[in-house]
Order: structure tokens, then sequence, then C-alpha cells
């Protein structure tokens, strides 16, 4: 196999690698903030103390974690067909990256918002703060650093889970390891592989961390 045709297949590995991963972020973010805001506001001591509520989030958060994504990519195959149609390509592989990594982001962002000082908290509500303004103007202002190094963490995570993804025809950069790289024992494209997933890692890492220095400077 010749670098040009190695060079083309990367092209698609990437390609569908950022596509699955850039929704599946999306998406996390969205599910994940909404998750863990609700961990936060209805646990102990929170603005809307809900226990049973809490319980229930918390415990769907710790299932959610605690299985490995290659046996989640299996288990929801049934769900990922009702909600795409098929369990194959990169359309079908966001449903598990997206399930995988709620749970994941939700905790980061749980803990990020504990770490807010009571008393700004405090403050506001004698201020007549309402919980919304409470939740969106103090806590995840105050917390927006750490969550961004947290959003970080996850679209990392969410990397290794779309190369694992792959193995079961998911697409991107793991079917491409797998298929070529494995397969057909084709060494250069496993090589090339692993580098353009480092290479995209650092990249997510690097723009992370100046987002977060930018938000930590305001």
């Amino acid at each position: 196999m010749t670098w040009q045709e190695i060079y083309d297949l990367l092209d698609v590995g990437v390609r569908e690698t950022a596509w699955m991963v850039g929704v599946s972020a999306l998406l996390t973010a969205v599910g994940g903030l909404l998750v863990g805001v609700l961990l936060v506001l209805t646990g102990a001591g929170g603005l809307l103390p809900l226990r049973p509520l809490n319980a229930v989030l918390g415990l769907i958060v710790n299932v959610g974690r605690s299985l490995p994504f290659i046996i989640l990519l299996v288990a929801v195959i049934p769900f990922t067909r009702v909600v795409v149609g098929t369990t194959i390509g990169t359309d079908a592989a966001i449903v598990p990256l997206t399930i995988g990594a709620i749970p994941f982001f939700a905790r980061i962002v749980e803990s990020a918002l504990r770490e807010v000082p009571p008393d700004v908290v405090a403050a506001a509500t004698a201020m007549g703060a309402t919980r919304t303004q409470i939740v969106g103007k103090v806590l995840l202002r105050e917390a927006l650093p750490a969550l961004v190094a947290g959003l970080t963490i996850t679209v990392i995570a969410l990397v290794g889970y779309s190369a694992m993804a792959g193995v079961v025809g998911g697409g991107g950069l793991g079917d491409l390891a797998i298929r070529y790289g494995y397969q057909r024992f084709e060494t250069e494209v496993m090589i090339a592989t692993v580098v353009a997933l480092v290479v995209l890692v650092q990249l997510v890492q690097m723009v992370g961390d100046v987002l977060v220095r930018r938000l930590s400077h305001r």
C-alpha cells in the first residue's frame, strides 16, 4: 500500500472520528451538564433537595460509569437500531458514545459545581436571586474553567471510545486500524492510525488548556 493510499484512508478516518466525537461531545455536554446540575440541586444542602430523585440519578450515573464501553456498545445495539435505524457506521456509533460519556461528564460537572464557595451562593441568595439565576449566573459561571477542563477530558475519552467503536463497524480511525492494520497486517496503516490519534488528542488538550487559562484570568 502506497503512502498516498494510506493518506486517503486516514483522511476519511479522521473525518469520521471528528464527526462521531464532535456530535457526541455536544450531546454529552448538554446531557451531562443537565444531570450534573440536577445532582447538585437535589443533593443534601442543595437549592432543591429531593432525596429520591437524587438517589435515582446517582444510581443511573453509577451504573453508566461502571460498564466498560465495549460492553455498553453491544448492550445498546437494539436501542441504537431504534434511534438511527442501523447499528453500523458513524451515526450509529454516536448513540453508545453519548450514552457512555454523559454519566462520566455528569460526575465532573457535579464535582466542579460543589467546589464553588458556599459563601458565594449564600450571598446571591441573600440578594434575592432565584434558583435559575443562582445556577446560571453563580454556579456555572464560577465553575466554568473547571467545566471546560472536564469537558476536555471527556472529549479525549470520547476519542478513545470512538476507536473502540471501530471494532463493531463504527467507522473512524478505530475501524481503519482493525480492518487494515490488524486484519490485513498493514503495519504502516496501524502506525499512521496511532500517530493520527495521538495528534488528535494533543490538539484537543491544547485547545482545552488555552480555553481554561483564558477563562481563569477573566
